[in-house]
């Protein structure tokens, strides 16, 4: 009886840590993660509420920023063309945070426990920051395209305006908007 326990704990714990396929198809990704505790959908929906974020914005940006893997990294620079060496930033996880960005918003929310690889975390770290822009920069809570570039530049390089000469952030940004609205579409037709 033991055996069997450990061994449904084990595929669901697999099962919670996996990367869900069909990624484009927000439904989909809701289904596959479903959990004991509320899935990824109840932890997104439960982040709109608190943030005023539309989920489908939340998950267009963890699309575009991880592709929905836990424990996704940059790739490592090369040292002579072979050796591998440093990343080019320290962004880790579902919504690929930066170090000192997750330092302040553990900090802000007093979610000290907050771990970038885990979805709630992560989700709700999205929620906050795209929040936080709205109220730094004063972007619409459902402005997908707005909301990525100051994801994307940092708070203070979107008020610059560093975006407007960086054609790579805003072809992302093109991408989170469109994902978003694609997320948006879909959730409605299953009843989400």
């Amino acid at each position: 009886m033991r055996a069997i326990v450990l061994l449904s704990l084990a595929l669901v714990l697999s099962a919670c840590a996996s990367t869900p396929a069909r990624i484009n198809n927000v439904c989909s990704v809701f289904d596959q993660k479903q959990g004991p505790f509320g899935g990824w959908y109840t932890q997104a929906k439960r982040t709109e509420r608190q943030y005023g974020v539309p989920a489908s914005v939340l998950m267009a940006t963890i699309r575009i920023e991880s592709g929905f893997q836990s424990s996704v990294r940059p790739p490592r620079t090369k040292l002579l063309g072979i050796i591998p060496w440093k990343r080019k930033s320290s962004a880790y996880g579902y919504s690929q945070a930066l170090d000192g960005t997750w330092e302040r918003y553990k900090r802000e929310t007093g979610n000290w426990s907050a771990r970038r690889s885990n979805f709630a975390d992560a989700v709700n770290f999205v929620g906050w920051y795209h929040y936080t822009s709205n109220q730094t920069n004063g972007i619409p809570l459902n402005d997908a395209y707005n909301l990525y570039l100051a994801y994307y530049a940092g708070h203070a390089g979107y008020s610059r305006g560093v975006w407007r000469s960086n054609p790579g952030m805003q072809k992302s940004a093109r991408k989170a908007a469109g994902m978003a609205n694609s997320y948006a579409a879909q959730m409605k037709s299953c009843g989400r």
